[in-house]
């Protein structure tokens, strides 16, 4: 018996703030920054690569927060995020 993990989640775990389960990534989100651990098939959803366009403009490759950091709203996120079927 297993347990399934929501597809998209506010970071809290019994194993420390930091822990991403195999097959997701960390991304920080708003102007709070604030974390979301999400499947990393999303990452092949074609309006998450223009989320991650966007921030390769506005971030490079640097991303000081040890995820990607992605440059909208949190709503904004969610909404797009949510729309993803099968994931």
């Amino acid at each position: 018996m297993g347990f399934r993990l929501p597809r998209l989640t506010r970071t809290s775990s019994s194993k420390g703030v930091n822990y991403v389960p195999k097959g997701y990534v960390a991304v920080y989100v708003g102007e709070k920054m604030k974390r979301f651990v999400i499947p990393i098939s999303f990452l092949n959803q074609p309006s998450f690569q223009d989320l991650l366009s966007q921030a390769e403009e506005e971030f490079g490759f640097n991303h000081p927060m040890g995820g990607l950091t992605i440059p909208c709203t949190e709503d904004t996120f969610e909404n797009i995020t949510s729309s993803f079927n099968g994931c």
